[in-house]
């Protein structure tokens, strides 16, 4: 079976350092090589649960003030019709499903596909996350969960803190206590598959408001949490770098 797997993304330059490149490469060739790739990104939320672009469609460059090559970007992943149509089916009468034909891949998207897999041959398919509801995301990832067992590379991508006020873009400060302490309970909770901890993050995850004054980046994990199945290995196959008070910590069930 495929695993579910949480990515952290960060921003379009880190495609400009080659250890992250190579690091995120290294993990996609180690995982069993997917059908398909359903990618649902911490920069796409629409009410209902929305299907993007099922042809290759432009990318959606939703960032601003980088350089000009990040704005040139492409990856021209296969579209992936067949997979739109299965999560249809999955996802009758439990969640309403919309279409959104022209929407491409957003950064939190095709920014870690670009590393795991440059050459850009796996369909791909986006749908949005419904809300910032953590029972219900968890809800959709196990509605979800049986197109891993069809080949299908459900991949969740945000970060587990996200507090860009307070981001050091040299990476050369140590990591404050904060983001230290909210990111080493996540890592616990997910080594204990602690669900009910992991759904009730705002309140129970230390230092969650200052970790996350927004949530859209830490929900992504939820859903692929959703996906996992009872009693699977979590891994944590990169332990993880800081630039100022952001963690990078990918996660792989399964």
């Amino acid at each position: 079976m495929i695993p579910s797997i949480f990515i952290a993304h960060v921003a379009p330059p880190l495609l400009d350092d080659p250890n992250w490149v190579r690091e995120l490469n290294t993990w996609a060739q180690n995982l069993p090589r997917p059908n398909a790739i359903l990618m649902l990104s911490a920069h796409w939320e629409n009410r209902p649960v929305t299907i993007g672009a099922t042809r290759t469609v432009p990318l959606v460059y939703d960032f601003y003030g980088f350089p000009e090559h990040h704005y040139r970007q492409k990856y021209a992943a296969p579209g992936a019709p067949a997979l739109a149509e299965r999560v249809r089916q999955l996802l009758k009468g439990s969640h309403p499903v919309a279409g959104e034909p022209e929407r491409g891949l957003d950064h939190g998207a095709y920014v870690p596909l670009v590393a795991m897999y440059p050459d850009a041959e796996i369909p791909v398919l986006q749908v949005s996350l419904p809300s910032e509801n953590p029972r219900e995301l968890f809800a959709l990832g196990r509605a979800l969960r049986p197109l891993r067992g069809e080949g299908v590379l459900i991949a969740g991508s945000g970060f587990i803190t996200h507090n860009l006020r307070t981001l050091d873009w040299s990476g050369q400060s140590a990591p404050p206590s904060w983001a230290s302490e909210f990111d080493s309970w996540a890592a616990d909770a997910l080594a204990r598959t602690d669900v009910d901890a992991l759904l009730d993050f705002q309140r129970k995850g230390p230092a969650s408001q200052i970790a996350l004054p927004t949530r859209e980046h830490f929900i992504p994990l939820l859903v692929s949490l959703g996906a996992a199945a009872e009693g699977e290995r979590i891994q944590f196959p990169i332990t993880g770098f800081w630039m100022g008070s952001l963690t990078r910590r990918p996660v792989q069930f399964g």
